[in-house]
């Protein structure tokens, strides 16, 4: 039984370890400002200040020149210099603690602001010589889903770092992520140039960002605990989160539907493309000019060359579905110089598909004489080191006369080359001239490892008179 119990309570402070590891690592309420501290932050982000002003319209002019001359940097810079981002914290930070006199204040605030913004940007492009919008314009009228998940996530991580004592770089990141000084320099020149698609998809894309802003806002409030300014009863408080809940929804419903039909529309997009790249590859037959029209639901194809017969050309509407566009229709028109503006262009579109096919073909041959000039150049060290190999013994013994039978070749000790030289000598060599003939071999073979294996043969001694006299008494 002691042991039962022994066991049981060290499982549980093993289980009361783990809990208190994970609670601490997810705890939201670490390194917390006090609820007076928030309060006072909230409030001071809610009055309008002449600098906030003058910064506020330096950055606007700063983002509408990063979007007229379509510069990504630029415009992050503008949305790091923008205070925008801290009045819709107040709008959700005052909706969450209930505080309807601060949040009156904050919305007067950030009404100001937009106007100034909406004003500044407005006189920019009205003077500014650019007038055709940039990629990075046309990037901010079409709002989908995926921005209102960018606007709520930003948000919820924008109220958790700026209510910690340390403040770090969540706040210029959120401001970077969520985007909000490029869809109102977009309105501003959807208002200058008359361009009210402009003005309307940008300012929707704003809208959606301050929301969801302020309502992840809200929500981290809420978890962090904050208490009420002002008690209101159930009722109250239920017919509040109702609105904010149906001003949310039909805030979202239009993105959804974007968002959707852009999906869409780039796999349609991504199919047409696959369909017109795999069907149409005739040896004597070309594409000219494709068009396609997703309201009539038609695939328009010129072709200059051979024609295709009513078959083939069946084939290839068939082919349609293999491709998910059944619902599509294939035009096809052939040889016809009226459809495809004038004889010129389809002359022009030949000679550059001919070009294309000529690169093709050139880069081919370049490649392949790339290699075969690698494997001659192979060949030839290889011959090279053959004849200066074949070379040495002989000039061995004519740099070294005390050397005879000279004879050279190449060993490997499994990680590099090794030249060998075995010769006989009348002389006895010192280490130093065994070194002086290792190094020759060395940079005669170009090989570092150099090997000598040299026999010492003595002269055979001269004859002397007494053996002389001996042979001839014989």
């Amino acid at each position: 039984m002691d042991e039962k119990k022994s066991g049981g309570t060290i499982g549980a402070v093993r289980h009361g370890r783990v809990w208190h590891y994970f609670h601490s690592l997810l705890d939201m309420r670490g390194n917390m400002l006090s609820y007076d501290e928030i309060d006072d932050m909230m409030r001071e982000q809610a009055e309008i200040h002449g600098a906030n002003m003058w910064i506020l319209m330096l950055a606007i002019l700063i983002a509408s020149i990063g979007l007229n001359v379509n510069s990504t940097a630029v415009i992050i810079g503008a949305m790091l210099i923008s205070p925008l981002m801290s009045g819709i914290m107040t709008m959700g930070y005052s909706i969450a603690v209930r505080d309807i006199q601060l949040l009156l204040k904050a919305l007067v605030r950030f009404a100001t602001q937009v106007v100034i913004c909406l004003i500044t940007s407005t006189i920019y492009f009205k003077i500014s010589p650019l007038t055709v919008p940039s990629e990075e314009m046309i990037a901010r009228t079409a709002p989908t889903a995926w921005d209102v998940l960018i606007a709520l996530f930003g948000g919820l991580a924008g109220m958790i770092g700026h209510t910690r004592t340390k403040h770090s770089n969540v706040i210029p990141g959120v401001a970077i992520a969520t985007a909000l000084m490029p869809p109102l320099c977009t309105a501003g020149y959807g208002i200058a140039t008359g361009q009210f698609r402009f003005f309307i998809g940008a300012f929707y894309l704003f809208i959606i960002n301050t929301l969801f802003i302020a309502i992840s806002t809200a929500l981290i409030a809420l978890v962090l605990k904050i208490p009420y300014h002002k008690s209101v009863s159930k009722k109250s408080q239920k017919k509040v989160n109702l609105a904010i809940v149906l001003i949310a929804v039909f805030t979202v419903i239009p993105s959804v539907f974007v968002g959707a039909y852009t999906v869409y529309d780039s796999v349609v997009d991504t199919s047409i493309a696959a369909y017109l790249n795999d069907s149409f590859r005739f040896e004597n037959t070309q594409i000219v000019k494709s068009e396609t029209n997703k309201q009539k639901k038609v695939i328009s194809v010129s072709l200059v060359g051979e024609t295709l017969s009513a078959d083939v050309i069946k084939l290839l509407r068939s082919q349609l579905a293999d491709y998910g566009l059944e619902e599509y229709n294939l035009h096809v028109t052939q040889n016809v110089v009226t459809e495809i503006d004038n004889s010129d262009k389809v002359t022009i579109i030949l000679q550059e598909n001919t070009i294309s096919d000529l690169r093709k073909q050139l880069d081919a041959q370049s490649e392949e004489l790339s290699e075969m000039q690698l494997s001659l150049k192979g060949y030839e060290a290889e011959h090279t080191a053959d004849a200066v190999l074949k070379a040495m013994p002989q000039k061995a013994e004519s740099i070294f006369p005390y050397l005879s039978d000279c004879k050279t070749g190449i060993m490997s000790d499994g990680r590099n080359n090794i030249i060998t030289l075995t010769a006989d000598s009348d002389k006895d060599l010192t280490e130093d001239e065994l070194a002086t003939v290792r190094n020759w071999l060395s940079a005669e073979s170009g090989i570092d490892r150099a090997e000598t294996y040299i026999t010492y043969i003595p002269p055979e001694p001269p004859e002397t008179e007494d053996t002389e006299n001996e042979n001839n008494e014989e």
